[in-house]
């Protein structure tokens, strides 16, 4: 059984939230002056993505945001993490501005503080404009500068609205799933292309935390990395240095260099590829935060792999361990242990949990609701080790689940479900799921329990 969730372990003025990107579900991929993204091309390259989905149309939340913030408030979330969608705003990825896209969102913002829903804007959630992509890429360092550019850009129209702002969304991903191993966009598989993508999008991380500074003064600004537990197969020497050599590249390389410790040069000797370092770009990268932001969604467990690819470790299963239908490891404990982590490690002083959820094939039965009794309990255990966490000294701010709505799952397309809530997408009917109505009971139980200041 679940143990109760200590609402008075997290302070009064916690934030409540659900998580979205924009290519995930905006569709109107080719509306007002949006140009393609990287995501565009990747998923229209047949062999890409499960069932040869793509993003086009998504949930059609660019024609459905207000009914997708009545959802948001019916839900009772104090705060909404979205993405900007940079072809949207800057088609060319540099150049003229494209007005409509920006309104969009100047639209979008003014509904949530209407609703009373706290904007928190992510910069960069991977759709890369494919104009830049023609250009190089983030292996280029013109990308980073552009990048800065463009977060000027969004600040100037949006940062007296927006108090919360994340430059990049989860980087490992982009350069080592899209650089490294080809599942994600652009879909090469080039170590000197990774490491120069890595680099690049932390540089352009930086660089955007001060255009967004100049901007928008009063903006508090932080970046997103998805970080896992590792732990070794056993207590060989062998396994001992691939689990290093995993938490380097799964977390250490995101996160020493932000926190001013420059790129870890255990994981620098393991790729072997020289880094484009310039003088000044490390006091860049580590340019000071206003928060952290922490997606948990698995550990792991692995064994030495010398013959495997980067970083030499293979994963091993944990049979003890139940999964969710993406084939998951389930391990709630895991978030609390790096919570704690960023708290004793690096001196985090405010982290938000900004994506924590689990897929499930959820369907809608004949009486129109949608059970997802499994989702109900990994909410419920996360945000326990969460408490957990916070009752131990974590200056834990914020949670958002993941996802508002059933998406396009990325190279999984659309078989794979985390929303809160269901979307046909045949017909584009929204339905609260079980696990977003027991959502909406823990926050109003938050709200009612009157929990300690912060």
């Amino acid at each position: 059984m679940t143990e109760p969730i200590d609402l008075a372990a997290l302070p009064k003025d916690f934030a409540w939230g659900v998580a979205t990107s924009a290519y995930q579900i905006e569709g109107a991929v080719a509306e007002d002056g949006r140009a393609p993204s990287i995501w565009d091309t990747f998923s229209h390259t047949p062999g890409k993505v499960d069932g040869g989905h793509h993003g086009d149309t998504a949930c059609d939340h660019y024609h459905r945001w207000r009914e997708d913030i009545a959802l948001m408030k019916e839900l009772g979330v104090t705060s909404y993490r979205f993405s900007l969608a940079w072809p949207r705003i800057l088609p060319g990825g540099d150049g003229p501005v494209n007005r409509a896209g920006l309104d969009f969102y100047s639209r979008l913002v003014d509904a949530l503080l209407e609703a009373g829903i706290t904007p928190n804007a992510t910069l960069y959630h991977w759709d890369l404009p494919q104009a830049l992509q023609d250009r190089g890429g983030w292996p280029a360092r013109d990308t980073a500068e552009h990048f800065a550019a463009y977060a000027a850009v969004a600040a100037g129209a949006l940062g007296d609205r927006v108090p919360l702002w994340a430059t990049l969304n989860e980087p490992l991903c982009s350069a080592w799933i899209g650089h490294l191993e080809g599942r994600m966009a652009p879909g090469l598989t080039d170590i000197t292309a990774a490491v120069r993508a890595s680099y690049h999008l932390l540089l352009g991380h930086g660089l955007a935390t001060r255009a967004l500074r100049a901007a928008a003064p009063a903006a508090r600004i932080g970046i997103v990395n998805n970080l896992s537990t590792v732990e070794p197969a056993t207590g060989s020497e062998a396994d001992l240095a691939a689990a290093r050599r995993m938490d380097g590249h799964t977390n250490r390389w995101w996160l020493d260099p932000v926190h001013g410790r420059g790129f870890p040069a255990d994981m620098r000797e393991v790729y072997g590829v020289e880094l484009p370092e310039r003088p000044g770009d490390l006091a860049a990268i580590a340019e000071p935060l206003d928060w952290l932001g922490l997606n948990y969604y698995f550990g792991v467990r692995v064994a030495d792999d010398p013959h495997g690819p980067y970083p030499f470790a293979r994963q091993v299963p944990r049979p003890r361990l139940p999964r969710t239908g993406m084939d998951w490891e389930i391990d709630a404990s895991g978030i609390e242990t790096l919570l704690m982590r960023l708290t004793d490690d690096y001196g985090a002083h405010r982290i938000l949990v900004t994506e924590n959820g689990s897929a499930y094939p959820d369907v809608v039965r004949p009486d129109g609701t949608v059970h997802d009794p499994e989702r109900v309990q990994y909410l419920r255990e996360h945000l326990a080790a969460c408490a957990r966490a916070a009752r131990r000294g974590a200056p834990l701010a914020g949670y958002y689940a993941w996802s508002l709505l059933d998406n396009f799952e990325w190279a999984y397309g659309y078989d794979k479900r985390f929303g809160l809530v269901h979307v046909d997408y045949a017909t584009q009917k929204r339905t609260v799921k079980a696990s977003g109505r027991h959502y909406a009971g823990i926050i109003e139980g938050h709200r009612r329990r009157a929990p300690r200041a912060a």
